[in-house]
């Protein structure tokens, strides 16, 4: 079976943050030092059983 990805961060979604909250694009640099963190917090395996217990399959 392929792979399909359902969910996708992008650079775009990062620059918007940024300008909205210190008014300004981040460099690549900065891209670069906070892409581990962002993956870090994003709690996906709760974000999949909340969905699927919304959805009360059981």
């Amino acid at each position: 079976m392929k792979e399909e990805v359902f969910y996708y961060l992008t650079t775009e979604d990062i620059q918007l943050v940024a300008t909205e909250n210190i008014d300004r694009e981040l460099t690549p640099d900065e891209i670069d030092m906070i892409k581990d963190s962002i993956a870090k917090r994003i709690n996906w395996y709760d974000a999949i059983l909340n969905a699927i217990f919304e959805q009360n399959f059981s």
